[in-house]
């Protein structure tokens, strides 16, 4: 006796068809699961066995072959235990009715439990490209299989609610949710608790409107991280398109909040110094999103970046230029989406204190020349904004006046945003800083003051021309927070101070 079900499967990000094929034939009794199962995938059998036996299911006593087709891709994750089962049961004659419309995914409870797996929403969407009309999943990823419209998702907890609605004895509602509208999101920190700070809020205003990366550099207490802390209170809404692609990383690493359908908010990740170079850009036996990619469409803070591994900080550098990072393994090749937003922090020495007006650096030339060179040159040039905080004066910490609010600075930086969306409309850019040569060149057109400060700024400081085109397009957001159609003289003079801070600590021979 012979019959298949239909199911899906993940490999790195993308989704893929699977079929899963019963066959019950004469023979010792024997229980074989073949098609490139991993050691997660053989352990079906034994959830099977026990969820047919604790549900007063007949379990056959011959030989059951199960094939996870196709062969040639390695199978992960318990999610097959619930098309095992089902393909078993309509070879056993178990289960009455037609599966070919529908599609299972699940774990399976030595009782029959179906339990909450990883990556629903990916697979729900290979579904509906495979024009799959039904997909049963579990009830605990109800709410990610919500998201989708065109295709009826069943949420279930047990075999028998699957085994009634296949029969027709007792129909299970497909979920759909309609509230999935921009919800207001609440923080518990805002830019009016900053005093002072003005030229580097600004500067974040800037990197927020235009996606652009920056590091701040200034002395312990001068309030580098509560700045970048409060950064996803002023970045742009989300798009309902990059609202899916964020969510579908999460569903793949587990991270789904509990009670959300779909991640709203822009993602802010803040690793520990002490990460490896493969948990910030990914990787594992079983190939896992890294923190780059958990915070694509977000933003990555990293304090204390000379702290970082160089492997860390040297392994990035081709993400934040192709918003990708492609992972190489034995099992494979994948490419996991990386368009993130960096902010660093760091002292301006080992101590602290170099530049400090109060306060005496103890550290040698030497010390100091060792901390800098810890962030290279090629990675220092693919940051656009590079900013100084200074030590906030007293005056600053003890005046009563109210300090503009992050709602106040969103409102800007959505406005520059949406000039950004409908600039790009049809493109995969999303901001400025991912702007093509062609469309730096289309867009970025400059007054003839502008060109010619450009043009003199060039030669004098010598830059590189990632960092003219980055000029370009951080004075394009600048223009865009202005409405400004052209870039002028102002827009161009503010850019170029942000690409001026390398000349004090990392190229300076006093130092």
């Amino acid at each position: 006796m012979y019959a298949k079900v239909k199911s899906l499967g993940i490999f790195g990000l993308e989704a893929f068809g699977v079929t899963v094929e019963c066959d019950i034939s004469q023979g010792l009794p024997r229980f074989d699961l073949v098609g490139l199962p991993d050691a997660v995938v053989k352990e079906s059998r034994e959830r099977v066995r026990a969820s047919v036996k604790n549900c007063h299911l007949d379990f056959p006593v011959s030989r059951i072959t199960v094939n996870i087709a196709p062969a040639d891709i390695k199978k992960e994750g318990s999610l097959y235990d619930l098309p095992v089962l089902i393909a078993m049961l309509r070879a056993s004659k178990q289960l009455k009715g037609d599966t070919d419309g529908f599609a299972f995914i699940g774990e399976l409870s030595l009782d029959g439990e179906v339990r909450q797996v990883n990556g629903v929403l990916p697979m729900l969407l290979k579904a509906k490209e495979e024009q799959i009309p039904a997909v049963f999943i579990p009830y605990d990823n109800r709410l990610e299989g919500s998201v989708l419209e065109g295709i009826d998702v069943f949420p279930v907890k047990n075999i028998f609610e699957v085994m009634k609605h296949i029969s027709g004895e007792e129909k299970i509602a497909p979920c759909y949710n309609k509230n999935l509208t921009e919800t207001e999101i609440s923080y518990s920190v805002d830019f009016s608790d900053v005093k002072g700070q003005a030229e580097a809020k600004r500067a974040l205003e800037i990197a927020a409107a235009g996606g652009h990366n920056c590091i701040m550099v200034g002395p312990p207490g001068s309030g580098k991280s509560m700045l970048a802390k409060r950064i996803p209170t002023i970045l742009p809404d989300m798009t309902f398109e990059e609202k899916l692609e964020t969510t579908k990383i999460y569903s793949i690493a587990g991270l789904i909040p509990p009670g959300k359908a779909i991640i709203d908010n822009r993602p802010f990740r803040s690793p520990h110094h002490t990460v490896s170079a493969q948990a910030l850009t990914g990787g594992g036996t079983t190939i896992r999103p890294g923190e780059i990619s958990l915070a694509h469409n977000g933003v990555i803070f990293m304090d204390e970046f000379p702290e970082f591994d160089r492997r860390c900080k040297e392994a990035m550098r081709q993400p934040m230029e192709d918003s990708t990072v492609n992972i190489s393994r034995a099992s494979g090749t994948v490419s996991y989406p990386a368009n993130f937003m960096l902010i660093a922090a760091m002292n301006p020495c080992p101590c602290g204190f170099y530049g400090h007006p109060v306060k005496e650096c103890k550290c040698t030339p030497a010390a100091r020349k060792r901390y800098m060179d810890k962030v290279s040159g090629p990675i220092l040039d693919r940051i656009d904004i590079h900013i100084e905080v200074a030590p906030v004066e007293y005056e600053q910490l003890s005046r009563r006046a109210q300090e503009e609010t992050s709602a106040q600075i969103k409102k800007r930086v959505n406005r520059a945003r949406a000039i950004q969306q409908k600039r790009f409309e049809g493109t995969s850019v999303s901001c400025n800083a991912r702007m093509t040569p062609a469309m730096t060149k289309e867009f970025c057109v400059l007054t003839d003051d502008a060109d010619a400060l450009l043009k003199m700024s060039f030669e004098k400081m010598g830059l590189s021309a990632r960092a003219y085109d980055k000029i370009l397009r951080m004075s394009r957001t600048i223009a865009d927070l202005d409405e400004s159609e052209l870039i002028e003289l102002d827009h161009i003079a503010e850019a170029l101070q942000y690409r001026s801070l390398d000349r004090k600590y990392w190229n300076n021979e006093q130092i």
